[in-house]
């Protein structure tokens, strides 16, 4: 007897909500996708919706319960983190209906990165030595008592742009002056943390969590910087690929032991009951591991090679998830390996232009046999059918090999014939383990 359909609403617009929402799809148990606001790729899967979640007000929550109850959707999936940060996962909460994301005193291990340190030290999961500041003055003064570099960082959310790593006093200053005094990232710099900084390979942890249990997904490693060689400023991220060589099943177990199963320890004895993702990014130094902050949601762009790659349905692991049975449920990954690499409008991170014509998007995935698929991030559908840029990451162009190298060579060729405006990709991504 078949199992009854149900249809899901995903909330956001990027690369990381197509992927789900692809993902989902394949799953007998899911009828109709809609997202909010989605974009030109999710729109060819599913219904896009008039609403931005990044504010979360009375009437946005309102608005996502009458179109839930009204429109036979049983799942709601957030995806970025200003929602759940604004207790949206808290609010849209009911009988009958699963959110998946975790409520907003999880989130905030992500939304207050002087909350993290706190409780990463009080819980002795290992980071960066560090102080938290809210006054300009006493932050360069201790800044320029440092004998060694440090990061500076907004304790609050920033896009994943708010880490400004310096090398010298002077860029350290600069760095609190942006985010301080300019306000660079707005009220996310009402309080910075100035750590001490890292050196090592950094790669990223994501485990979905059901309050209890824990499954570790398979490591991937993330390229930040804009340019080739990890050159240039911070952004939301240029590439990823998954599994890294970095992290093999003994260093694993001890990521596991170290930091995963202590922070959530942690948050129960907080009376929080943590469900969704949690992701901790790492960096993995010659004193050990440490780690550099905590996300509390899929990361973008880990998801889109990691949903490539995930086997089983997604449906049931969310549903698991939301329900606590995540130790019921099986868990694997493709064996091969699977990159993502980032096309961008012309002047990202920076300032750039929207609206730009794209084409070869098909010819990418042609002929292909599934190994390379595009994903949408920053792309918008017009009323004739013309799809445009509408974003600094445009398009997430993940591709499969049996070795790292493989994937990298297919998906840049899958890049160079996709064809808009000022686009530009790093090929390099996977370099730093080559």
């Amino acid at each position: 007897m078949a199992k009854e359909q149900t249809n899901v609403l995903i909330l956001g617009s990027g690369g990381r909500e197509h992927a789900l929402g692809w993902k989902l799809k394949q799953s007998s148990r899911v009828g109709k996708l809609y997202f909010a606001p989605g974009n030109g790729g999710t729109a060819q899967i599913g219904e896009n919706l008039p609403m931005d979640p990044s504010t979360v007000t009375t009437k946005l929550v309102d608005e996502i319960d009458y179109f839930c109850r009204h429109n036979g959707v049983s799942m709601v999936v957030i995806g970025p983190e200003d929602p759940l940060a604004g207790g949206l996962a808290d609010r849209l909460a009911a009988p009958g209906r699963h959110v998946f994301g975790p409520v907003a005193a999880g989130a905030r291990l992500e939304a207050d990165k002087a909350y993290a340190k706190e409780m990463m030290r009080a819980c002795s999961v290992p980071t960066a030595d560090s102080k938290t500041f809210t006054n300009y003055e006493s932050a360069c003064a201790y800044a320029e008592a440092r004998e060694t570099p440090v990061v500076v960082k907004a304790a609050g959310l920033a896009k994943g742009k708010g880490a400004i790593v310096t090398s010298t006093t002077e860029e350290a200053l600069a760095a609190l002056k942006l985010i301080m005094d300019d306000r660079a990232f707005g009220e996310a710099g009402d309080k910075v943390v100035v750590e001490e900084r890292l050196i090592g390979q950094e790669v990223s942890i994501l485990a979905l969590v059901d309050g209890r249990n824990i499954f570790v997904l398979d490591p991937s490693q993330d390229h930040k910087q804009v340019g080739e060689g990890d050159t240039g400023n911070n952004t939301g991220g240029m590439g990823v690929y998954t599994p890294t060589p970095l992290v093999n099943e003994e260093l694993m177990e001890e990521i596991n032991r170290e930091v995963l199963v202590p922070t959530v320890d942690a948050m129960r004895r907080d009376d929080i009951d943590f469900k969704g993702v949690l992701y901790a990014g790492l960096m993995l130094t010659a004193g050990g591991i440490k780690v550099l902050e905590y996300n509390t949601r899929f990361g973008d762009p880990e998801t889109q090679p990691l949903m490539m790659r995930l086997k089983g349905d997604l449906y049931d692991i969310f549903v698991a998830c939301c329900e606590g049975t995540l130790d019921q449920v099986e868990l694997s990954f493709d064996k091969r390996v699977c990159i993502c690499v980032v096309m961008c409008s012309g002047g990202y991170p920076d300032v750039y232009e929207k609206g730009k014509e794209i084409k070869g998007i098909k010819a990418a995935e042609e002929g292909s046999h599934g190994e390379v698929k595009v994903f949408h991030a920053g792309t918008k559908l017009k009323k004739d059918g013309t799809l445009v840029t509408n974003g600094g990451r445009v398009l997430n162009v993940c591709a499969f090999g049996k070795t790292l190298k493989e994937a990298q060579e297919r998906a840049n060729q899958a890049c160079e014939k996709i064809e808009f405006e000022g686009a530009f990709f790093r090929r390099d991504i996977g370099f730093r383990v080559m």
